[in-house]
């Protein structure tokens, strides 16, 4: 059926005039880029007085703390003060480097709480504000558990995960996320670009028959991605069909000159074969994709608040928990590195693909997240 209108941008067919989804919030985020100080105040002082309806996920109080955050890096210690004060713990990203007496607020509320759906959501808190005396409390937490631990999937070490970092027995602390982010951006078709988002290959998947691809072809010595730590090309390869289908994560090395092996793989019903969903339209469009790497810098949470929105570096929008893959080499955690929204490089698919790396095993991950 053909629908009656289209997006005035991109095109897009739509059963409504106006903007499609994806052009309408491209649209509000260059607004809330443009917000003046004046704005900005405006939006901190209503989130101050009204700082309670975070915890009833209100707007447009929720809604101005995500813009706040994604967009401005502007939660000041005020916000993080009211919100210890009215007892609200989440989001937990709130308490994002909170200073000292807000994470002191903070381990009283944990170490006096006795229940373990509480615990959980301020040790997440915790893992945000993430300095070293956070540290401290949650590798004491796992040397001598609370009763409450029993109630818990995982340990405080998984926990801090959330905030990017984690300790091991000894306590040394290992960072799994980078300090700078930056976003991938629409450019023109023959802009030079050091990340490409889907890369054609020749060779097909031996569970489905698609064609591989390199979701992600990254130049470190691009003076951009120099946080990386990358002194060459990495490339992570998978099948677009399977990805999401396998028992574990997808896993390729890699080799600075841009050369890539893929491991085997396990399909997670512990089948041979299984079908290919992706059409051969599915394909061009995700490696025909206008995505180039932006020109600056944004906020570390510039990716972590929306669907529709790829990033290198900082935080992931995580559909369900954070899960920092094991490098199958050397057992390490490895580092969250890149988030691809399926639906902007294959229309009408769902979910996240997040890409992790072990840079001194020369490793990559991949795995997917849905609803």
């Amino acid at each position: 059926m053909k629908l009656k209108y289209q997006c005035p941008i991109c095109g897009t067919p739509l059963r409504y005039e106006g903007l499609c989804w994806k052009c309408q919030s491209e649209q509000n985020r260059k607004e809330i880029m443009e917000w003046t100080t004046e704005q900005i105040k405006e939006k901190q002082n209503g989130l101050i007085k009204n700082i309670q309806k975070l915890n009833d996920m209100e707007d447009p109080e929720l809604t101005d703390f995500w813009q706040l955050l994604s967009y401005r890096d502007a939660i000041t210690p005020e916000i993080q003060q009211a919100a210890l004060a009215a007892e609200v713990f989440w989001p937990c990203e709130i308490y994002y480097r909170a200073p000292a007496d807000v994470r002191d607020g903070l381990i009283s509320a944990l170490l006096e709480t006795d229940n373990s759906h509480e615990a959980g959501i301020l040790m997440s808190c915790l893992a945000m504000q993430g300095d070293d005396k956070a540290l401290e409390t949650l590798l004491e937490l796992e040397r001598n558990p609370r009763p409450w631990r029993k109630g818990l999937y995982v340990d405080p070490s998984n926990y801090a995960q959330i905030g990017g970092w984690t300790f091991d027995k000894e306590g040394h602390r290992t960072q799994l996320n980078f300090d700078t982010c930056y976003p991938m951006v629409k450019g023109d078709p023959d802009e030079a670009t050091p990340v490409r988002i889907g890369r054609a290959r020749e060779d097909t998947c031996p569970h489905c028959g698609c064609q591989m691809v390199d979701m992600l072809v990254l130049d470190g010595r691009d003076e951009r991605l120099k946080f990386l730590g990358l002194d060459g090309i990495l490339t992570a390869t998978c099948c677009p069909n399977c990805v999401g289908f396998l028992k574990g994560p997808a896993f390729n090395s890699f080799t600075l000159d841009g050369g890539a092996k893929v491991f085997p793989s396990e399909l997670f019903d512990g089948a041979e074969k299984t079908d290919c969903y992706v059409r051969s339209e599915d394909y061009k469009a995700l490696t025909e994709n206008p995505f180039v790497l932006g020109k600056a810098p944004v906020p570390l949470f510039y990716g972590a608040g929306c669907e529709d929105v790829n990033t290198v570096g900082g935080f992931a929008n995580w559909v369900q928990d954070a899960e920092y893959t094991t490098c199958p080499h050397c057992g390490k955690p490895m580092k969250y590195l890149a988030q691809i929204q399926w639906d902007t490089v294959m229309d009408g698919t769902e979910g996240t693909l997040y890409i992790e790396f072990c840079p001194e095993c020369q490793i990559v991950s991949m795995q997917h997240q849905q609803t």
